[in-house]
């Protein structure tokens, strides 16, 4: 682990920096009525930025995407039948399941509630940009931390859930257990004290195009993971909970710079050095 990487200023709310990053280029691209070009050079193939529901989402540094901590296709060893999402919040791993044993592999975070469910359950809801309300179990917990945010955060780029979210249903019933996006870059392959699971904007939209509703998931238990991927069992660290000031989340230049998501956006999944043309943006 690369003890020099950013620290998030929390586990489930946008870190600053990155927040900053997101909500200022989002504004450079409101003000602009002429060729749309991100650059794409330094970034990790599937990493960089891409424009989504009007938003410029910027890329993933590769410093967060060493090693293992990157999307993988491959040779799947875990026991689960295919079109079934496997979650491992130990190894920090999620599994789409193919067929001919094959699977696409993308690195997580896993907050408490990630590790306190095992078992199977399925996609009932997916939800594009999504927004974001604390549990009565955080505002309990961490009041400190979650209290401020008790009455939500829109969908949209001050969003802690990201640019989409899966919802996990047992016995036709919400489990409030979660797949979603983070802004939270350095949380993808660690564990935290709250939240479900995290993944990369990008990886999470790539995985929301693959999946259908009613899809099955299966979420691993600690006895599992450790028989299945013993290699990786407890990988990462430990991310703590720190306080954010609700000023960066609901203060005014935070509203500024920050707008609804635009499913309709013509420029949408367009990637680095493509031509958006003269797109009114």
């Amino acid at each position: 682990m690369n003890q020099g990487r950013e620290r998030s200023v929390t586990n489930v709310l946008v870190n600053r920096r990155t927040f900053l990053s997101v909500a200022g280029t989002a504004l450079l691209g409101a003000c602009a009525n002429s060729q749309a070009i991100i650059p794409s050079a330094g970034f990790i193939e599937g990493y960089g930025p891409v424009y989504d529901s009007g938003y410029a989402l910027p890329g993933v540094p590769s410093s967060y995407l060493q090693g293992v901590n990157r999307q993988i296709t491959g040779t799947y060893l875990g026991e689960q039948p295919p079109g079934t999402i496997d979650v491992d919040p130990y190894a920090k791993f999620l599994y789409f399941v193919r067929e001919g044993a094959d699977s696409v592999r993308f690195p997580i975070g896993a907050g408490r509630a990630g590790r306190s469910f095992s078992g199977d359950g399925v996609i009932r809801v997916k939800k594009k940009w999504p927004g974001w309300t604390p549990t009565k179990n955080m505002l309990r917990t961490e009041p400190e931390i979650y209290g401020p945010f008790a009455r939500g955060i829109a969908g949209g780029l001050r969003s802690p859930l990201g640019a989409r979210a899966l919802y996990l249903y047992r016995g036709g019933r919400d489990t409030y257990y979660r797949i979603h996006g983070t802004n939270a870059l350095d949380s993808v392959g660690n564990s935290s004290s709250a939240g479900c699971i995290r993944m990369f904007n990008q990886d999470m939209i790539a995985l929301y195009e693959m999946v259908p509703l009613g899809t099955r998931v299966h979420v691993r238990s600690e006895a599992e993971s450790l028989r299945v991927d013993p290699e990786n069992f407890d990988r990462g660290q430990e991310v703590p909970a720190q306080r954010v000031d609700p000023e960066l989340v609901y203060g005014e230049e935070a509203l500024a710079n920050d707008r609804s998501p635009d499913f309709e956006d013509p420029r949408d999944g367009m990637v680095p050095g493509m031509d958006a043309g003269n797109v009114p943006l």
